[in-house]
C-alpha cells in the first residue's frame, strides 16, 4: 500500500499534462510545491484529491514501520528512501489541514521547534542535566505537565497521551508503564509470572466450557497478551522488538524446513505433521551447531 503512495508522489514530479516540476533549488520548497500540485483540483492527481485523513493514516503507520525495517537491516540506502516517504506523509497530512483552514506545513515544523526547544532547557537556556537517564526523567516531567494543559475541563489521567493508535502489544507496555509511575505496579518479575500462569488457568477454564464462548476466550487471550507485556516491561525487554526477533526466528526455520523438505526430494506442503516436526528439530539442531560469528 505504500508502495501506491510513493508512485503516485514520483508519477507527480512530471506535473499536470506532462509538464514538468520547475525546481527552485531548494529541495524543502520543491516538496511543498509537488504536494499542492498533486492535490490542486482539476489538474492534480484523481488518487491524491479523493484522499482524507483517515484513509492515508495507515500509510503513514506502514511508513513508519518501513523506516524501523530499514534501520533494523542497516540499509542506509533504503533507510535514506523510507525517511523521505515517512516525510512525504506529514507534508500530505499538513496539505490537507491547509487546505481546510486549520493550519499548514510551517506551522507543523515550527511547532515542533518551539516544542523541542521548550523540552531541551538544558541546551537552550540554563538548567544542568547530568545524564541521559536524568534527561528522561525531566522529558516525561515536562510530558506530564503538557498533557494536564490538554486536559483542561477534563479529569487528567495518568494514561493520558497513549495513543490508541499504536500496535496493541506496544500500547499495552505503555499503559502498563505510566500506571506503574503512580505506583500501580508489580514489585518484581516474579508475581507477573504468577499472574500470567493464573491468566493461562482462566483461558483453559473458557476452552473446557461446555459451550465455548468466543468473545470469552479471545477477552481471556487479551489478559495473557497484556500480562506479557507487562513481564516484558518488567524485564526490560521492548515486546514489539522481542516478537519482532521471535517473527524473524520463525521465518528464518520456516524456510530452511522447505528447503530440507527439497533436497530430500519431498514437497514440504504434503508432508505429515510428524514428518514437519521431524524437520522443525532437525533445523533447530543445525541451528545450534552452526559457528558462531566472532
Amino acid at each position: 500500500m505504500a508502495d501506491e503512495v510513493r508512485q503516485s508522489g514520483d508519477a507527480a514530479t512530471a506535473g499536470p499534462r506532462g509538464a514538468s516540476l520547475p525546481s527552485t533549488g531548494e529541495p524543502w520548497a520543491d516538496l511543498v510545491e509537488l504536494m499542492a500540485r498533486l492535490r490542486t483540483p482539476e489538474t492534480g492527481c484523481p488518487w491524491d484529491l479523493e484522499q482524507t485523513f483517515a484513509t492515508i493514516a495507515p500509510y503513514t503507520i506502514e511508513e513508519a514501520y518501513e523506516v524501523a525495517d530499514a534501520i533494523e537491516r542497516r540499509d542506509m540506502g533504503e533507510l535514506k528512501g523510507e525517511l523521505g516517504d515517512l516525510l512525504f506523509q506529514s507534508v500530505f497530512h499538513a496539505r490537507m489541514a491547509e487546505e481546510a483552514g486549520h493550519f499548514d506545513i510551517n506551522d507543523v515544523v515550527r511547532g515542533l521547534v518551539t516544542k523541542m526547544v521548550d523540552r531541551h532547557p538544558h541546551v537552550f537556556g540554563t538548567e544542568r542535566i547530568a545524564s541521559a537517564e536524568a534527561q528522561v526523567g525531566a522529558w516525561e516531567t515536562m510530558k506530564a505537565a503538557e498533557r494536564a494543559k490538554k486536559s483542561v475541563g477534563a479529569e487528567p489521567s495518568a494514561l493520558d497521551g497513549v495513543a490508541l493508535g499504536l500496535p496493541a502489544l506496544m500500547r499495552a507496555e505503555k499503559l502498563a508503564k505510566r500506571a506503574a509511575r503512580v505506583g500501580f505496579d508489580w514489585p518484581a518479575p516474579g508475581p507477573v509470572l504468577e499472574k500470567l500462569q493464573e491468566e493461562i488457568s482462566e483461558l483453559e477454564e473458557a476452552l473446557a466450557a461446555p459451550v465455548k464462548d468466543q468473545a470469552h476466550v479471545a477477552e481471556e487471550l487479551g489478559d495473557i497478551l497484556f500480562v506479557v507485556a507487562n513481564l516484558c516491561r518488567k524485564l526490560s525487554v521492548d515486546p514489539e522488538e522481542a516478537l519482532r526477533a521471535a517473527n524473524s526466528k520463525f521465518g528464518k526455520r520456516f524456510r530452511a524446513m522447505e528447503a530440507m523438505a527439497k533436497t530430500r526430494g519431498r514437497d514440504f506442503a504434503k508432508l505429515t505433521l510428524e514428518e514437519q516436526e521431524a524437520l522443525w528439530i532437525a533445523v533447530k539442531v543445525v541451528e545450534r551447531s552452526a559457528p558462531v560469528d566472532s
